[in-house]
């Protein structure tokens, strides 16, 4: 049998795990770089993560160096003992609580009215740290992979659990308990 008819686009098909037939079905959220691919592991997601890894290295080295030709030029004009040790403890401090945050980030959804808004000073100066986090995580997972696993399967749990407890007509079922007395 030859089938001509082309297939459709990837944000069309249907999510894997959930019913083709079910419009109400939960779907997914996709991640940046993965889309949804990080549900069955499909379109390259392994050589993704790998690159993304190394990208992520990459980044952080070229960041590490830059920070080395900035102390540098703070040596040279011999501003004092004093600032260049302040301004080494402050990158090596933003960087660990950087890392923590992101890391964290990964796996649980953060508390508060906009942490991410809250944390951007943060996360800008300690930059190191936030990549370093996204190239460790990707050796492990898809950044974020987990927390959407968790949150898509209560969905998808929640979905079935409402679909099979609303199947047939409440009203008929109530008409015949009560020819039975």
């Amino acid at each position: 049998m030859d089938d001509a008819s082309p297939r459709p686009p990837a944000a069309a098909r249907p999510a894997p795990g959930g019913p083709a037939t079910d419009p109400d079905a939960p779907r997914p959220a996709p991640l940046r770089f993965y889309g949804t691919t990080w549900v069955d592991h499909s379109g390259g997601y392994a050589l993704r993560r790998a690159g993304l890894a190394l990208g992520a290295l990459g980044a952080a080295a070229a960041g590490a160096a830059v920070l080395v030709l900035a102390y540098q030029g703070l040596t040279i004009a011999a501003v004092g003992g004093l600032v260049n040790l302040l301004v080494l403890a402050a990158f090596a401090l933003c960087s660990a609580l950087a890392f923590v945050r992101t890391w964290s980030g990964y796996l649980r959804r953060p508390e508060g009215d906009d942490p991410v808004a809250s944390s951007q000073g943060l996360r800008f100066i300690g930059f190191l740290g936030v990549l370093l986090a996204y190239a460790a995580r990707t050796l492990v997972e898809a950044p974020g992979e987990q927390l959407h696993r968790a949150e898509y399967e209560r969905a998808v749990a929640r979905h079935e659990r409402r679909r099979t407890t609303r199947t047939g007509n409440p009203a008929a079922r109530r008409r015949s308990s009560r020819r039975r007395r």
